[in-house]
């Protein structure tokens, strides 16, 4: 069942009380960095991107001109907030409208104090694809995050080192990776199929829990397939299957 989706949530604004912010607080937490990143690349400076996302995510939640728009059935939150979005910025009279009826009070701040540093081959791409990368980065960041306290929880630290040291840091850095013998040889791990299976382990529990995460943000297990794919793809090879 697919009841805590973030579809649902939308579906589930009320017109006023504390429950608006509570929401689009979880909104902007999930997404304000893709389109943030997106409107920066549409050419607008960092004030007046701070700004256009707050005030769309204010329009979502608080007007819900767009929230009688949604419709699950269409398919992934994502590609429905990033064509809201473009219909969001065709009109000045909807921005105009929504900053004048935003209560003051229940506005929640966006601190951008650090924006996303991006690679430059993102920089140079259009905005939807720099929304989608930053969206996907977003999103496995929020993953290894889950994955890393969950390893720590059942003291699994080393796995998630292993791990860390031969996925993780060379996907990141876009280095390479260290052998096998390396890694036995620094965590004192006794042979090297030891290590491929600790680092299978944590594989597979990064894949569920990326599953999990996605149930969130569309209506279907097909769906959820189709985003996994797409983002495993997305990952380096050594990231996509076992060692």
């Amino acid at each position: 069942m697919f009841l805590t989706t973030h579809w649902s949530l939308i579906e589930d604004i009320q017109s006023d009380g504390d429950k608006d912010r509570a929401l689009i607080g979880l909104l902007l937490e999930r997404y304000w960095k893709p389109i943030y990143c997106c409107l920066r690349r549409k050419g607008h400076d960092n004030e007046e991107a701070k700004d256009l996302t707050q005030d769309f995510f204010h329009e979502i939640v608080l007007n819900r001109k767009l929230v009688q728009k949604a419709d699950s059935s269409k398919g992934r939150f994502r590609f429905f907030l990033l064509h809201a979005l473009k219909q969001y910025l065709v009109s000045e009279k909807r921005k105009e409208a929504v900053q004048t009826h935003i209560p003051r009070h229940k506005i929640v701040s966006l601190d951008v104090a650090n924006p996303p540093v991006l690679p430059q081959t993102v920089c140079e791409s259009s905005p939807e694809d720099c929304y989608n990368y930053v969206w996907v980065s977003t999103l496995i960041d929020r993953v290894l995050s889950d994955v890393r306290t969950k390893c720590s929880e059942q003291v699994m630290e080393t796995h998630w080192d292993v791990f860390h040291d031969r996925i993780v840091r060379p996907m990141l850095s876009n280095a390479a990776a260290p052998s096998l013998t390396d890694i036995c040889e620094k965590y004192g791990i006794d042979s090297e199929k030891k290590a491929s299976n600790m680092i299978i382990t944590v594989k597979r529990r990064f894949q569920v829990t990326l599953r999990q995460y996605l149930r969130n943000t569309v209506a279907s297990e097909r769906e959820v397939d189709d985003e996994f794919q797409e983002i495993m793809r997305f990952l380096p090879k050594r990231a996509q299957h076992s060692e």
